[in-house]
């Protein structure tokens, strides 16, 4: 075995010897923080950035987000609170409504696992809601407040790419959901919301499903009778 003999080889073994404790304490710590919940954050950030994290950036985020269960009917967000926290859903659904004075509620969003949960702006603003995020399953998350975000997650290469492509799919998300209101019929939003996110019709209830398109369970119930046809 050669040992390395300039000051040039050392500092480079001394660098990887390094690199592999890192490895191994972040190992040593997803373990014990429950692996897989870190796991789906890490290969969301991947997947929508393009780029990958380093052994110090998953460091960073397992230090920073924190894991949370919520309850089935279990309030992530109230009206009226500011949204201290977003999370990132690892298990479950949610969904984002206000109440009418009349006390119906009127679905703008729905979650499911790796959506991000928050009123975002109250969440950067730290205004007050007006919107309740409800659990509709026992959920998983991975939360973090905005402070944080700010100071030590942004600053990573693959965090501040994801948030771009995340801005930019929420932009057009919302501008099509907005036109779509306008213009279309409640046929073609349902046949919208099937070609968009088939799994919904399947994991979400008909009153939500039919609140989320701005119709009456009736009309979704007839809808979807003609379409099976």
């Amino acid at each position: 075995m050669r040992f390395p003999s300039t000051a040039q080889e050392r500092a480079q073994v001394k660098k990887q010897q390094k690199i592999k404790l890192k490895v191994l304490f972040l190992k040593i710590l997803l373990k014990k923080l429950n692996m897989h919940n870190f796991e789906a954050l890490f290969d969301y950030v991947q997947r929508l950035s393009g780029k990958t994290l380093s052994a110090d950036d998953k460091q960073i985020f397992t230090a920073h987000f924190k894991p949370k269960k919520i309850r089935k009917r279990q309030y992530f967000l109230q009206e009226g609170d500011v949204c201290k926290y977003t999370g990132f859903i690892v298990k479950g659904a949610a969904k984002t409504f206000t109440v009418d004075e009349k006390g119906h509620e009127h679905i703008l969003k729905l979650s499911i696992e790796d959506w991000w949960l928050a009123d975002f702006e109250s969440f950067y603003k730290l205004t007050p809601s007006r919107f309740n995020i409800e659990a509709l399953e026992d959920m998983e998350i991975l939360q973090i407040t905005h402070n944080l975000v700010e100071e030590f997650i942004k600053p990573i290469p693959a965090f501040s790419a994801m948030q771009n492509v995340l801005s930019q799919n929420n932009t057009i998300a919302a501008q099509k959901r907005m036109q779509s209101s306008i213009s279309l019929t409640g046929e073609e939003r349902f046949q919208e919301l099937v070609n968009d996110y088939p799994h919904f019709i399947q994991r979400f209830p008909q009153n939500l499903i039919a609140s989320y398109l701005g119709l009456t369970p009736e009309t979704l119930s007839r809808i979807r009778k003609n379409a099976l046809k």
